[in-house]
């Protein structure tokens, strides 16, 4: 949590340099350095969303697969 934040902070102020650095007003820069601190702080909890509903997605598909085998094969069995 701390490095997220400390990640963010760090992100925010290399993006108010180079802006500062190339001249742009003062207020662009603290903006779009306020932006870039809540995108750094919050993105690895979205792709963390993303991903878990990924791999609980695959998970269901191969239960489903593994359950659809082993009544193909009872099927058989008794047939």
């Amino acid at each position: 949590m701390i490095q997220r934040i400390i990640g963010g902070a760090v992100g925010a102020l290399v993006v108010w340099l180079i802006l500062w650095w190339n001249q742009v007003d003062t207020t662009v820069a603290a903006t779009a350095a306020i932006a870039g601190a809540v995108a750094a702080f919050f993105w690895p909890i979205v792709i963390g969303f993303i991903l878990g509903r990924r791999m609980r997605s695959r998970r269901d598909d191969e239960i489903q697969a593994e359950v659809a085998r082993q009544v193909a094969e009872q099927t058989n069995r008794q047939g």
